[in-house]
């Protein structure tokens, strides 16, 4: 997608049996969960060919890739750990924020050690040492959709992307018509 224009550069449309939830660029390789159905899907990065799919036991609702494990949640408190090749979940951490456990972890982002979540269905994302699974910080983003105009229909926020490169992380939402750059200032 273009930034500046929201162009579609390319796309990939799934079976209408396949509701497509959170994915991750994972080497060369695009990896895509969807929700209920059980199944993810392996894209190749440069032409969106189809590279293979693969199975999990729980709901596909986010997934990032850490540069050396892919890191998945299902809506539970759970943060699962993947191999990025064979997909197997090869460990897990239970994120709690002070003593509770943290539920609605959504979409995820890997960003300087830390994984960035949206918590469904808030306006907060979340942020977590996937050491521990202990809740190091928050981002409060309510009131951010409410600064444009809104047209037609809404939901919550539910997209979070980072530029590494460019240091950006860009946030969005269900049926929003806005893409919002954040700036994250870090002490």
């Amino acid at each position: 997608m273009a930034l500046e224009t929201g162009a579609v550069a390319a796309s990939v449309a799934l079976p209408d049996d396949y509701f497509g939830e959170g994915i991750a660029i994972c080497g060369d390789r695009i990896v895509q969960l969807t929700w209920q159905s059980g199944t993810g899907f392996v894209y190749d990065r440069s032409d969106l060919r189809l590279l293979r799919d693969f199975t999990y036991d729980t709901e596909g609702w986010g997934i990032t890739f850490d540069g050396s494990r892919l890191i998945m949640s299902d809506g539970t408190s759970s943060l699962y750990f993947l191999d990025p090749e064979t997909f197997k979940v090869e460990g897990h951490v239970d994120v709690r924020d002070g003593g509770a456990a943290l539920t609605g972890l959504n979409e995820l982002e890997f960003i300087d050690g830390l994984v960035y979540a949206n918590v469904w269905p808030t306006d907060r994302i979340v942020m977590i040492d996937p050491g521990d699974g202990r809740v190091t910080g928050w981002l409060d983003l309510s009131g951010l959709l409410a600064s444009r105009p809104a047209i037609g229909r809404v939901d919550v926020l539910n997209g979070i992307a980072y530029d590494a490169a460019g240091d950006r992380l860009f946030v969005t939402g269900k049926w929003w018509l806005w893409l919002f750059e954040i700036k994250l200032v870090r002490n």
